[in-house]
């Protein structure tokens, strides 16, 4: 488990999160609000249209070697396809970042975060998982994250709400969304993208990608209060 060094800038000037596989900036935005200035790397150049901070196009492993330690505190999201149930019918092969990017990032030496889906949990350290009703959003997305300094869950409520099906917009009877791909309205992906917390993103893949800010919020601020604890 890497050790949280003290963060020493200027007054004023906000610690560095270093965004890899940042995608169209869900996590970054809730970094953001936690107290971060945020850049993020990805290989998909069309994410620079809509990542709302500093964006850099390439490989997220080599610029994380070649640049992590200017950063405080490094999070990555590796694409999630490999471990993917939903996708095991298209008899494709992604491949599987985790280990590598792990390794790259101990390398590194510095603190950071690994996000993933459920079902890569074998592949991951002792992850946390976090859900939607933990921070009051109307969905149900559980989300494994590794952290290399401790991190304890907000309580999970029970699943007692009921879900529209996917591509449904919520009604009374059901109030939360299920947000997964397919072929959906554009009032459905404003919604979800509303419900998500993530407006800025205009497409329907983008969405379903996403996670919420709001789980990057809570952790950015349990990262800065164990910092701050130490600087103490």
């Amino acid at each position: 488990m890497t050790h949280i060094t003290n963060i020493r800038r200027a007054k004023g000037q906000r610690p560095r999160l270093l965004d890899l596989f940042c995608h169209r900036g869900g996590m970054a935005m809730g970094y953001w609000l936690a107290g971060f200035d945020v850049v993020g790397v990805d290989l998909d150049a069309r994410c620079a249209d809509e990542y709302p901070f500093t964006f850099v196009h390439g490989d997220a492993i080599e610029y994380l070697l070649a640049h992590g330690h200017e950063y405080d505190i490094v999070h990555a999201s590796p694409p999630c396809q490999a471990y993917t149930p939903l996708n095991a019918y298209n008899h494709k092969t992604y491949p599987d970042l985790i280990a590598p990017t792990r390794a790259a990032m101990r390398a590194v030496g510095k603190p950071y975060v690994i996000e993933n889906v459920e079902a890569a949990r074998p592949e991951m350290a002792g992850p946390v998982m976090l859900c939607g009703p933990m921070f009051g959003l109307n969905m149900y997305r559980h989300r494994l994250m590794e952290t290399s300094f401790p991190l304890a869950p907000p309580p999970h409520p029970a699943h007692t709400a009921r879900c529209a099906r996917n591509g449904y917009l919520p009604t009374p009877e059901r109030p939360f969304m299920t947000i997964t791909g397919g072929r959906h309205s554009r009032a459905w992906q404003r919604a979800a993208a509303e419900a998500m917390g993530t407006p800025w993103i205009s497409t329907i893949r983008g969405v379903c990608e996403a996670v919420p800010p709001a789980y990057a919020h809570w952790m950015g601020t349990q990262f800065l209060a164990l910092e701050g604890r130490a600087a103490a």
